[in-house]
């Protein structure tokens, strides 16, 4: 033990930044100065309960490109929605809050019917801006 000098001061270890101060923004701008690389990513509806609102229509919008887009309805049928919704006095935030959708939902039977039944007139077949008569599903 006499070899032992009480002024020297030997450091085992250094402690690194916890968790929450590595993702810090002011850790990330730090490590940028540095030259370091920094990997960034937000991730979807994070700290959310929304795992379970992912449909397929989300991921088939997702995976859109400039080639290639999603259906849409024709001129023909927005112009009868758009006649139908203003005649039953429904904004377009109204019909969409009727039928339940948010605006992702790429036209398909489903949303049609809904919508069908939301504002009284055909928009399938070769019966398109006709009433729907009470009683009968729009096919």
């Amino acid at each position: 033990m006499a070899d032992s000098d009480w002024d020297t001061v030997t450091v085992l270890r250094k402690k690194g930044p916890t968790a929450a101060q590595a993702k810090s923004k002011q850790a990330i701008l730090a490590a940028q100065r540095r030259g370091e690389d920094v990997h960034t990513s937000k991730k979807w509806a994070a700290g959310q309960n929304k795992q379970h609102s992912i449909t397929k229509n989300t991921a088939k919008l997702d995976r859109e490109t400039e080639e290639q887009h999603h259906d849409r309805v024709t001129l023909e049928v927005g112009k009868v929605i758009q006649w139908g919704r203003q005649s039953k006095g429904l904004t377009q935030k109204d019909l969409a809050t009727k039928i339940n959708e948010n605006g992702r939902a790429i036209p398909n039977n489903q949303v049609l019917g809904k919508i069908e039944r939301a504002i009284g007139l055909r928009l399938r077949g070769k019966d398109i801006g006709k009433p729907v008569e009470k009683g009968q599903r729009a096919k």
